[in-house]
């Protein structure tokens, strides 16, 4: 295996960027929550209502990604929807009614699918340009910036700055990053001679119909893999939408501490990621993701059970550790199952997936209605057991037991 050349190590930290700015703009959000769902006058069911338009606009926006990609190329793509994520983030902090809080969330949704799409795909491109696994030290970048968007969210309730002025400030400061990063992303076309040569070799050896489309056990395994993966993103929904509500109107915590309920879990998710690529090299994706519902199930459990303000932001750092490597070891699944065209298995898990994060906020916030809201973050600790169940479907090789290593 050859080292990376100064233009593929380049090209890897530009994607880097990429993930930040992404992570940064999103996590921007979150902390201004509560304030929103109070001035409004939402309802816990009327607020995860007004949250699921930001999954139905993932949902609605997903599919079209690789048509833009094969038409502009993922780099355009990524850099392109990032500037649009963060005018949605922007429109949020202005919205004046639930309708157009709803509306802006949409928009953010469907801007935040096509780049997510788009600078996984780039990431994967260069992953291959490498010829080894950096796919979660993508993500963990991606945590890194949720957390660094976080706490510019935590410090700008703490000043009283407006949701305006605050997402403002932020999504101009991120989107200019990543146009800045644009000029170091890899040129070409998506898959030129020598990715499509890699790409063969790695099909050469996987089993598929004669007539060259997948077969029904490659369904079947897709289809485990999204289960997992809306796992996953459960969990990270629970974080997004919920820690920072709980916090302040169940326990009584201050805006400013209760933003911390999702710092910690994206912060400890970055953490389990930075490590993701040696642990699954050691032990493999199976045994790490089994481990990790594992520690997201007794984790927030545990918290859920003995409700504090540290214990429950210790109970999301666990669950954000648990599930570090869950969508990563999906998503490379999905994108080297035999039978489907370049990127179309990656594409249908990232749409597919998105479903979880549709599903969550009302159904949390109706059983929040009905119950509390501490029943209804229930959902964390029995996404963490799927994850046990439905591990064997990785693949349980460590990286010394691989043929083509």
């Amino acid at each position: 295996m050859t080292s990376p050349d100064q233009t593929l190590r380049r090209a890897r930290f530009a994607v880097a960027v990429l993930f930040l700015t992404n992570g940064a703009i999103f996590a921007n959000v979150l902390p201004r929550y509560p304030e929103i769902k109070t001035e409004l006058g939402l309802s816990n069911a009327a607020y995860g209502l007004a949250i699921a338009a930001l999954p139905i606009g993932s949902l609605m926006a997903g599919l079209t990604a690789g048509v833009l990609i094969r038409r502009f190329r993922s780099s355009r793509v990524a850099v392109g929807g990032t500037i649009l994520t963060g005018i949605a983030a922007f429109t949020i902090g202005l919205a004046p009614s639930v309708g157009l809080f709803a509306a802006a969330l949409f928009l953010l949704g469907a801007m935040d699918a096509v780049t997510d799409v788009a600078q996984n795909a780039h990431g994967l491109r260069v992953q291959r340009r490498y010829g080894r696994s950096i796919l979660n030290s993508f993500h963990a970048v991606w945590s890194a910036g949720a957390v660094l968007g976080g706490l510019m969210g935590a410090g700008a309730v703490a000043l009283g700055l407006s949701p305006a002025v605050h997402l403002g400030l932020s999504s101009a400061l991120f989107a200019a990053i990543a146009v800045a990063a644009f000029p170091f992303l890899l040129a070409g076309p998506e898959a030129d001679p020598s990715e499509e040569a890699a790409r063969s070799a790695r099909a050469a050896g996987q089993r598929v119909n004669r007539s060259g489309g997948p077969t029904a056990r490659t369904i079947l395994v897709l289809a485990a893999l999204v289960v997992l993966a809306i796992a996953g993103v459960l969990v990270e929904d629970a974080g997004s939408t919920w820690a920072a509500v709980y916090l302040n109107e169940s326990l009584g915590a201050a805006g400013s501490i209760a933003a911390f309920g999702y710092v910690a879990l994206v912060g400890a998710q970055f953490v389990g990621r930075l490590v993701g690529d040696r642990l699954v090299d050691r032990y493999g994706q199976r045994a790490v993701v089994a481990v990790g519902g594992l520690i997201t199930a007794a984790g927030m459990g545990a918290a859920l059970a003995f409700p504090t303000v540290p214990g429950t932001i210790a109970g999301f750092a666990a669950a954000g550790f648990g599930v570090a490597t869950v969508v990563p070891a999906a998503m490379h699944g999905a994108d080297e199952l035999p039978g489907f065209k370049p990127g179309t298995g990656l594409t249908l898990l990232t749409w597919l997936m998105r479903i979880g994060f549709l599903v969550s906020p009302p159904i949390i916030g109706l059983v929040a209605d009905a119950t509390s809201l501490r029943v209804g973050l229930l959902v964390v600790p029995l996404a963490g057991i799927t994850l046990v169940a439905l591990s064997t479907v990785l693949d349980g090789r460590r990286d010394v037991d691989r043929p083509d290593r």
